[in-house]
C-alpha cells in the first residue's frame, strides 16, 4: 500500500496550529492494517481496483479526451455473464474482475447485497445492467434462470433487426426512470451474439449546500482559450484535504449525503496529461486517503456538472488480460453454440448542483479561517464518486474540459 505521506507538507504551506501538526505526526510509522475486512468491503475492493484497471485502458485510448465511468455497473454486467462460464473462463474472468484473491463461496449473494445497498435512494445512485442476447443462440433456461432469479433481471433475447435498437433504450430509460437515455446510440453489429450492457447514472445530495450557483467563470484549458462554465461557490464550506508533492496535486473530499464523497484531484498546472494521478489509484490509496486527509474549511468553488458519456468497452478489454477469453469465451453454460463478443456497450451519467441538508456554518475567527483557504476546480481534474461504508467505487471520471462531456 502506498503511504499518503503528504499532510505534513500541507499544514506546513497552510501554517496550522502545533496542535494539529502533532497530531499529523503522532504515531511514527504506519502499521500494516487490513482495510476490508467484511465480504462486502473485500467485494467492494474488488470492483474498484478492476475500475481503475479499466479507466486506465479507457483514459490511455485518447489521452487527449474527457471520459467517465462506473465501475460497479461494468462488473455487475460481467459477473452475470461469468454464470454462464465454463470453469476455466471463470477463472479467467474473476482474475480480471478482482474476484480471484476473495475466497467468496457466495461472491453472487454478496454482490446482490453491495448492489441493493448502494442503489438505496439517498445515496443518488443508480445502476442497471442487462445481457442481451441473440436468438440464434437458443440460450439455455437454467442460465436464464439462474441470471433472474439472482439479480432479478432477465437477459433479453435479441429478435434481430432496428426493433431492438428502440426495444434496449426504452428499457433502460424506463428502468433510470428517465435519467439515462439511448443507452445503445446505435444499432447493434449483425453479428452480435452477446452484449453486455451497463447504465449508471449519479446525483448526490451535499451534506453542505453552496449559496452561490450559475456564475460563469474561465475553467482553464491546456493549449487553449479557457472554457466560460457555471460554477457553485461557498465560503467556509467542511472539506478534508491534502497535497501530494509526488503526483503534483491537491486532493479534495468531499462529503455527500448517506456517506457518499466526491473526491477531486487537481493538479498544480493546467495540464491534461493527468497519468501519474491516474497510476497510483488503487483501492487501497484511495482507502488511505479516506482515512489520513485533514478537515479543513474553505472557500469551495466547483464547476457545476452535468457530464454523460457512452462507449464501447471492448476493445479495452484485451489490455486487462482477456485477450486469450475473448478467443475462446467457453460460455458452455449460456449456450452450446461458440460466442464471441462483438460490443460490450456502457452509458454513465453524473450530475451535480448546489442543493445540500445543511447551510456552511459562519465563518469564525480561528487560525484556518484567518488564512482563507481557497480550493477553485477551474482547471482539468481527476474526481471519484466512492461509498464511505463499503469503500465502492461508484464514478470515475477525467475531465479535460466539462464541455467535452455536457452530452452524448
Amino acid at each position: 500500500m502506498k503511504r499518503v505521506a503528504f499532510l505534513l507538507g500541507l499544514w506546513g504551506l497552510f501554517s496550522l496550529c502545533h496542535a494539529q501538526l502533532s497530531d499529523a505526526e503522532e504515531g511514527g510509522d504506519e502499521e500494516v492494517v487490513d482495510l476490508f475486512t467484511t465480504p462486502r468491503s473485500k467485494l467492494a475492493a474488488s470492483t474498484s481496483d478492476f475500475g481503475y484497471n479499466l479507466f486506465r485502458q479507457l483514459a490511455a485510448r485518447d489521452p487527449k479526451a474527457s471520459v467517465l465511468l462506473s465501475p460497479m455497473s461494468i462488473s455487475a454486467a460481467f459477473t452475470q455473464l461469468s454464470m454462464g462460464a465454463s470453469e476455466r473462463a471463470e477463472k479467467q474472468l474473476y482474475r480480471v474482475l478482482r474476484y480471484h484473491s476473495l475466497q467468496d463461496t457466495k461472491i453472487h449473494d454478496t454482490l446482490r447485497g453491495l448492489l441493493a445497498s448502494l442503489r438505496a435512494s439517498t445515496k443518488g445512485f443508480s445502476s442497471v445492467e442487462r445481457l442481451l442476447l441473440a436468438r440464434r443462440l437458443r440460450s439455455k433456461p437454467e442460465y436464464l434462470n439462474t441470471v433472474e432469479k439472482q439479480y432479478g433481471e432477465r437477459p433479453q433475447i435479441l429478435l434481430g433487426g432496428p426493433r431492438d435498437l428502440k426495444t434496449v433504450n426504452d428499457w433502460f430509460r424506463q428502468q433510470t426512470r428517465g435519467k439515462v437515455d439511448r443507452v445503445l446510440a446505435t444499432p447493434l453489429p449483425r453479428n452480435s451474439a452477446i452484449v453486455p450492457v451497463g447504465a449508471a447514472y449519479f446525483k448526490g445530495k451535499w451534506i453542505t449546500r453552496f449559496g452561490k450557483m450559475g456564475k460563469m467563470e474561465d475553467f482553464q484549458l491546456d493549449g487553449a482559450a479557457p472554457a466560460r462554465v457555471a460554477v457553485m461557490q461557498q465560503e467556509n464550506y467542511p472539506v478534508k484535504i491534502g497535497m501530494d508533492s509526488d503526483l503534483g496535486c491537491t486532493i479534495a473530499q468531499v462529503p455527500m449525503e448517506d456517506g457518499v464523497s466526491m473526491y477531486f484531484f487537481l493538479p498544480d498546472e493546467v495540464t491534461q496529461n493527468l497519468t501519474l494521478i491516474e497510476e497510483a489509484l488503487t483501492s487501497e490509496f484511495v482507502q488511505d486517503l479516506a482515512n489520513t486527509l485533514h478537515p479543513v474549511h474553505v472557500q469551495l468553488t466547483l464547476p457545476v456538472l452535468k457530464l454523460v458519456y457512452s462507449t464501447d468497452l471492448l476493445a479495452l478489454l484485451s489490455g486487462l488480460g482477456l485477450s486469450e477469453w475473448l478467443e475462446d469465451t467457453d460460455l458452455i453454460k449460456i449456450s452450446t453454440q461458440a460466442i464471441k463478443l462483438s460490443t460490450v456497450r456502457h452509458k454513465a451519467v453524473v450530475e451535480t448542483a448546489p442543493e445540500g441538508s445543511q447551510y456552511a456554518s459562519a465563518p469564525s475567527s480561528s487560525a484556518q479561517q484567518s488564512l482563507a483557504l481557497s480550493y477553485r476546480v477551474d482547471r482539468p481534474f481527476l474526481f471519484l464518486v466512492r461509498d464511505e461504508p463499503s469503500g465502492a467505487l461508484l464514478f470515475i471520471g477525467k475531465v479535460l474540459n466539462p464541455r467535452d462531456l455536457a452530452s452524448a
